[in-house]
């Protein structure tokens, strides 16, 4: 895939930036260049790796999935400007 000075300007004025003539040159080789990039990484054979989160084997610690009331509520609200029975106060802002 190649890209043209003509591209480059009509995905600058669609994300809405001001391109002048030397910058538009001078993306479109940018690009040209990512896209060559891109198009090595495509002919890598990756038949059979796995998908990998992390380059070392890694478990992850899990908790039980379970419902609580968070057993803090005084701590929650201790710092809202006002509140009332464990619930923050907030102006209303539906007419």
């Amino acid at each position: 895939m190649s890209v043209d000075t003509a591209t480059v300007r009509r995905v600058a004025r669609l994300a809405r930036i001001k391109v002048t003539d030397d910058e538009a040159a001078r993306m479109t080789n940018e690009l040209n260049s990512i896209l060559g990039f891109v198009e090595q990484l495509n002919e890598v054979d990756v038949a059979g790796v796995e998908p990998m989160t992390s380059v070392v084997s890694v478990k992850m610690r899990r908790r039980q999935d379970v419902v609580t009331d968070g057993e803090n509520a005084e701590a929650v609200t201790v710092n809202a400007p006002v509140s009332e029975d464990h619930f923050f106060l907030v102006p209303k802002v539906v007419e």
